[in-house]
């Protein structure tokens, strides 16, 4: 089955409902033997690209990924990811902010890991947690010494976002944002498994029940949200979460997409470069 990407991506504007888009689609894979197959020739070309990024040097990559717990966020960079050089990507992931993080705006953080040119940055969470976790949760913003009764506070920050991607965009940075959308039922069973597991349970803590209750206002918070800050540029994909395989091969054909779409190529050798190369060659094979 062929993976239309347009299926997935967010249009610009667009008024999101999760309730509608889907959390299991067909599979894109007949198989155990050909999911192996399709992501082994998806991280070969992943590996290809990282190195064409590297020595082009001319663009960076910033991967965001965001998700309700046990979606598969982990998983999903290790599979996918496996094959990149760990000297040309990295993975930041963003917990609660810091006394000294919230002295400064809430972009300041995140922006001091972005990827430099010629790598891939990935956010295992990131700066949308402030339009997200902070939203359902009204009191964090206490801890944010906000301006008093600022009731546009929403508004301001996707205004914010999408203007920081604007810029990064401008100068090089390619920015591919992915919702990993899981049903609660899924969850319920992924949060017993790691109960039930033993080598599970240090990923089960009380926090992930208590943030289940709220599952409702993270559903309509990441509905603005995507809505808001998915702009042609730097698009939001919702990508169906509940079957792990499915979800890992949408994503590396979204990330190929992205950097293939680049037409990167390798720096030309100029003619006085390749003169000192064979000078050195012959100097070797003495």
């Amino acid at each position: 089955m062929k993976i239309k990407l347009k299926d997935f991506r967010v249009r610009e504007g667009a008024d999101v409902d999760l309730g509608k888009w889907p959390t299991k689609v067909a599979k894109v894979y007949k198989s155990d033997h050909q999911y192996h197959q399709i992501l082994n020739d998806h991280v070969a070309r992943l590996s290809a690209q990282q190195q064409l990024l590297y020595a082009s040097n001319g663009h960076a990559v910033l991967l965001i990924f965001q998700a309700m717990d046990a979606a598969g966020k982990d998983g999903a960079i290790k599979h996918v990811m496996s094959g990149v050089n760990p000297q040309g990507c990295q993975v930041f992931s963003f917990k609660r902010p810091s006394a000294t993080e919230l002295l400064h705006d809430f972009l300041w953080r995140t922006t001091r890991d972005l990827p430099e040119r010629g790598r891939i940055g990935i956010f295992n969470r990131s700066y949308y947690e402030e339009v997200l976790v902070a939203r359902v949760h009204p009191d964090i913003l206490l801890g944010e010494s906000l301006p008093a009764n600022d009731t546009s506070v929403w508004a301001a920050r996707y205004r914010s976002i999408v203007d920081l991607e604007r810029h990064l965009h401008a100068n090089g940075t390619r920015i591919v944002k992915f919702f990993l959308h899981l049903s609660k039922d899924e969850q319920r069973r992924r949060f017993l498994q790691r109960i039930d597991e033993p080598e599970k349970n240090w990923k089960f803590s009380q926090a992930d029940i208590e943030e289940r209750a709220f599952w409702p206002d993270y559903m309509k918070a990441y509905g603005k949200c995507l809505g808001a800050t998915s702009t042609r540029h730097s698009p939001w994909y919702i990508v169906p979460a509940d079957d792990k395989e499915n979800a890992r091969l949408i994503l590396s054909e979204i990330i190929l997409d992205t950097l293939e779409s680049l037409k990167m190529s390798y720096p030309e050798t100029t003619e006085e470069r390749r003169r000192a190369l064979l000078a050195i060659r012959e100097q070797l094979a003495e």
